[in-house]
């Protein structure tokens, strides 16, 4: 079937809806799902969205009188709740299985199990442990300071995972990333200048810093990927946006 404008557009309106229906728990319905990865450039205003309302639970308890590791937990399990655990998935599917097989079929079928083995948990730990500390630091600066870093790090990371999926064939003929197609080179611009601004205008000089350490974290997740399985995958793209996020929260530390 050959594709239609709507199809081809750069920009159409039911983007947003679909990077959210894509990327968070939301209740947002779509029912026309034929963009795919075009709509990629709307990633980082989802990640906004998450971001965002992280930022409100995390700033809800230092309100109560909560001190601030517990503000930065809450906020973090809000976030991770916000996506469905999507990306937190993907990080322990790629742990195991880019560490836990010798051969390139093996890596893969791994990556597919839905049980989680030794490397996954580590991953698992490692990573919410590090969101949680970082968290925990950044609003013991006050709610503002929280919510910056939180939008930040969602809109940058989301924008790095838009570059994996369109540097990388994919490394299988089926699954969540291969239905999505890859993203055109436009959209993932797109993506990284709205990134990029959001960051620049959030949070001064250490914006653009945050964006450049989100894209060398998710680079370093591509570069893995494409050694040992050849490509990209659903588990892949979520290891790399839970990298790049770990990254930027790295890089706003007061």
């Amino acid at each position: 079937m050959p594709e239609t404008d709507h199809d081809t557009a750069l920009l159409h309106r039911s983007d947003l809806a679909l990077a959210l229906g894509l990327l968070t728990r939301l209740p947002i319905h779509v029912h026309d799902t034929a963009r795919g990865a075009r709509a990629a450039w709307a990633w980082p205003l989802a990640g906004a969205v998450l971001g965002g309302l992280a930022a409100l639970v995390g700033g809800a308890a230092l309100a109560l009188g909560l001190p601030a590791p517990v503000a930065g937990l809450v906020a973090l399990g809000a976030l991770v709740m916000g996506g469905g655990g999507l990306h937190e998935d993907g990080l322990a599917d790629s742990a195991d299985g880019l560490w836990g097989g010798w051969t390139r079929e093996r890596r893969l079928e791994i990556m597919r199990d839905s049980r989680i083995g030794s490397y996954g948990v580590i991953a698992l730990v490692l990573g919410l442990g590090l969101r949680a500390v970082a968290l925990a630091l950044i609003f013991a600066g006050g709610a503002l300071a929280g919510a910056v870093a939180l939008v930040i790090a969602a809109m940058v990371s989301r924008a790095a995972m838009a570059g994996v999926m369109a540097a990388l064939p994919h490394a299988r003929a089926d699954g969540l990333a291969q239905s999505q197609g890859r993203p055109p080179r436009a959209a993932v611009l797109l993506a990284a200048a709205l990134a990029l601004a959001g960051a620049l205008a959030l949070g001064g000089g250490a914006g653009p810093i945050a964006a450049g350490a989100a894209a060398l974290g998710a680079l370093i997740v591509a570069r893995l990927a494409r050694a040992r399985i050849g490509g990209q995958t659903g588990d892949i793209l979520g290891a790399a946006q839970q990298v790049a996020e770990i990254a930027a929260l790295l890089c706003l530390l007061p």
